[in-house]
């Protein structure tokens, strides 16, 4: 049963047009209790009654008024209250100490090709890496999420190269590691004012996927191993996967990025509220 007396918190939100030509606003709330998913819509009324901050992923909410259907897992929302704001990411000093460790992780390579591609990339394209989320809902999905998870990657990698995966080259994993989700600072566009994420038509219209841009950036620089890894970060060809981990007899190597990224995401610093 509904009651008004539940704090729910944004998970995301997007707004579209209906086939009337009016705006629909489509909002996902968790229930803290039970880690349920409520999904609701916004029609264009409600959406010009309500602040757009209350809006912003992870903020805590309470449905004031709303219809439910009889499973009350779908709802339609006339208003909302806010009862906590969240932080929309990482401030500027954070996102500048994070970004300064990234690249000291590059420093560290030693292969200069590798190290002087990923220099001049990441120099070209500071202003995007310093912004861009990680995911829309599922992890680090917040303003500079993307450079903590590349972040905990490099260093899930670095110390699983040294414990257990000695045979696998340093240089290309740790390149493997934090180039692996680059694409998303094209694919993701995100409001530094309320924290909204929503994906980039322009990226969809060019690319498949930012595996599909990892590989392809790394295969025209001719990093081949590396493009490898990325291909597969994903696991599976029905996950986003361009190779596949069920396929047979496979390099060794190709495996590790899955893990790392799995890893981070699942375990990792996945809501800016737990930094």
């Amino acid at each position: 049963m509904f009651s008004t007396e539940v704090q729910y918190e944004v998970v995301s939100f997007t707004v579209g047009d209906t086939k009337a030509g009016t705006k629909m606003g489509k909002l996902q709330l968790k229930d803290p209790n039970n880690e349920s998913i409520l999904n609701c819509i916004l029609w264009e009324e409600a959406l010009n009654r309500l602040d757009v901050k209350l809006f912003r992923i992870g903020n805590i909410v309470r449905i004031v008024s709303a219809s439910f259907n009889e499973r009350f897992n779908n709802c339609l929302i006339s208003s909302l209250e806010l009862i906590k704001e969240a932080r929309t990411g990482l401030t500027e000093s954070e996102r500048n100490e994070v970004y300064k460790e990234i690249i000291e992780y590059i420093n560290s390579i030693n292969d200069e090709k590798i190290k002087t591609f990923m220099l001049n990339y990441f120099e070209e394209h500071k202003e995007k890496i310093l912004l861009s989320p990680a995911a829309k809902t599922m992890h680090h999905n917040y303003i500079g999420g993307l450079m903590v998870h590349i972040l905990e990657c490099a260093k899930i990698a670095d110390a699983n190269i040294k414990i257990l995966f000695q045979k696998i080259n340093r240089d290309e994993a740790i390149a493997a590691a934090i180039l692996h989700d680059i694409g998303k600072i094209f694919e993701y566009t995100i409001e530094t004012e309320n924290g909204i994420i929503d994906y980039d038509e322009a990226f969809k219209k060019e690319w498949l996927t930012h595996s599909q841009y990892g590989y392809t950036i790394c295969m025209a620089n001719g990093f081949k191993r590396i493009a490898k890894m990325i291909a597969a970060h994903h696991g599976r060809t029905d996950w986003g996967a361009i190779v596949d981990l069920n396929e047979k007899d496979l390099e060794s190597y190709v495996y590790f990025i899955h893990h790392i990224d799995d890893l981070s995401a699942k375990y990792g610093k996945t809501s800016v509220t737990m930094l």
